[in-house]
């Protein structure tokens, strides 16, 4: 059953204030030079009180101090250990381990070890790049493509490496499974005889990370859709998965696929579904007051609330028209950069990253939050444009996200100039946790890679991170705490 604009509207008329406060008292956070409850026009951001130095009133913890390796500042007690390093570590197989690290989760492996699995962002033909994945007997979808994942096993005074899965391409983001699994989304639109490609590309291949004979004859699960994915996030409860969509000309849709009837989640169970099993929609917002949406940049305030529709996609495997473009002007709600995605509290945490000439209205990101109960979405985090992207305090580019076991967000910083890890708390706060160092570029212009694949460890001791470019895993440690409300 679906909510329809009408009965939003009613039920906003009905209780008031009360969903505004439902929307507002939990926001998650503003950044320096965001805005905590003006719109994204407003002068006087930092005004607001959203800004707070780093360790203020005891959030987070504390400066950051620069690193003699020229690696990874970190505040004052904790430390990082390199895991991966593309071109320099090497597979159990002896190639080295490829670059363009991404989206990445952690698993509880046997006897004690953790197991990640780690996207390579790597679009167009193997030629291209110097590390691609390598072509793994038995686990190979297109040997054409350049891109796939790793699994990477961590033990106390060990690491291992081997490939998940081989032969896919721009593997950007993803999400991992209730029961143990990784979905890795493929981002981009590429058919075959485009960029070299053999096979159609553009869809969502599951990866096991505790069954290496499992991933053995690589598959997509095309029910899901064929389009440029970046995240996926399962509903344990009602079997929902949604997925975002990072593209432009138009901007790109957040989706959701509803099982079949009788369908029952498990490892190895999506590849099993027919090509067009279930039901995937894309989704249509609209305010308290009845009114479409047409963008998500148009919420300029922490605590906007919209209601959620879900229109059927019309050919979800793009035979001819990408799926963004199969739906007219006023049919679904689009956002530029729909990026991360983290399954917690009982929704869906989803990230836009920035918008700027493709969308109504500029901002440098926002975190929404998807609530399948009341089927509402809510603006948690917003950050304005920022002003000096080179100078170091403010975040701009939210990208891979996660929920932290101490309360709050920790996200993964792909902006302009300066490259952060930072954290949001409960309230309104935020703080860095980690700064990139390593620089790309020259001294003159410097440049600095995003940070991916933001995971907490499964007992939560260990934060790993990617440096995207060239592709370094590092397992950050230290005084972890909870983070106060501020």
């Amino acid at each position: 059953m679906s909510l329809t604009r009408r009965d939003f509207a009613r039920k906003s008329a009905i209780t008031g204030a009360g969903i505004a406060l439902a929307g507002s008292v939990g926001a998650l956070a503003t950044a320096p030079h965001a805005l905590a409850s003006t719109g994204t026009g407003t002068d006087g951001a930092d005004g607001t009180g959203a800004a707070s130095a780093p360790g203020h009133h005891g959030i987070g913890y504390g400066p950051l101090v620069p690193d003699p390796d020229g690696i990874l500042a970190l505040p004052a007690g904790f430390s990082y250990e390199i895991v991966t390093y593309s071109g320099r570590t090497r597979l159990e197989s002896g190639e080295f381990t490829p670059s363009n690290h991404d989206g990445t989760a952690a698993f509880q492996g046997p006897r004690g070890t953790t197991l990640l699995v780690n996207n390579h962002e790597l679009k167009g033909p193997r030629a291209d790049w110097q590390h691609p994945v390598p072509l793994t007997e038995g686990l190979v979808y297109d040997p054409a493509a350049a891109g796939g994942c790793t699994v990477v096993e961590v033990r106390r005074d060990h690491v291992a490496e081997w490939v998940g899965i081989a032969g896919t391409s721009t593997n950007c983001a993803g999400g991992n499974t209730p029961w143990g699994t990784w979905l890795t989304c493929e981002e981009t639109e590429d058919r075959a005889g485009q960029n070299g490609m053999t096979k159609d590309h553009g869809y969502v291949f599951e990866v096991d990370p505790a069954d290496r004979r499992a991933n053995r004859g690589p598959k997509p699960v095309k029910a899901l859709g064929r389009y440029a994915h970046e995240a996926v996030v399962v509903d344990p409860g009602r079997g929902h998965l949604y997925l975002t969509e990072d593209a432009s000309g138009p901007n790109g849709l957040l989706y959701r696929w509803t099982p079949p009837e009788g369908f029952r989640h498990g490892r190895g169970r999506l590849r099993t579904l027919a090509d067009d099993a279930g039901v995937l929609q894309a989704f249509r917002c609209f305010d308290s007051g009845g009114k479409f949406v047409d963008d998500l940049s148009r919420a300029t305030r922490t605590g906007t609330v919209y209601g959620v529709d879900w229109v059927d996609v019309p050919d979800r495997d793009a035979g001819t028209v990408p799926v963004r473009k199969q739906f007219a002007d006023g049919r679904v709600t689009r956002a530029r950069k729909l990026e991360g995605m983290w399954w917690a509290d009982g929704g869906a945490y989803v990230v836009s990253s920035y918008a700027r000439g493709e969308s109504p209205v500029q901002h440098d990101g926002q975190v929404w939050f998807y609530d399948p109960k009341r089927r509402t979405l809510t603006l948690k985090v917003l950050l304005g444009v920022n002003p000096d992207a080179s100078a170091d305090g403010a975040f701009d580019g939210p990208d891979n996200i996660t929920v932290s076991p101490y309360g709050g967000l920790v996200i993964a910083e792909d902006g302009e100039g300066v490259q952060h890890l930072f954290g949001a708390t409960d309230s309104g706060r935020t703080y860095p946790i980690a700064r990139n160092e390593l620089n790309i570029g020259t001294e003159e212009e410097p440049e600095y890679s995003e940070f991916t694949g933001v995971t907490f460890s499964p007992d939560g001791r260990t934060l790993f991170a990617n440096i995207q470019t060239p592709g370094i895993m590092l397992a950050v440690t230290g005084p972890w705490k909870r983070q106060k409300r501020g």
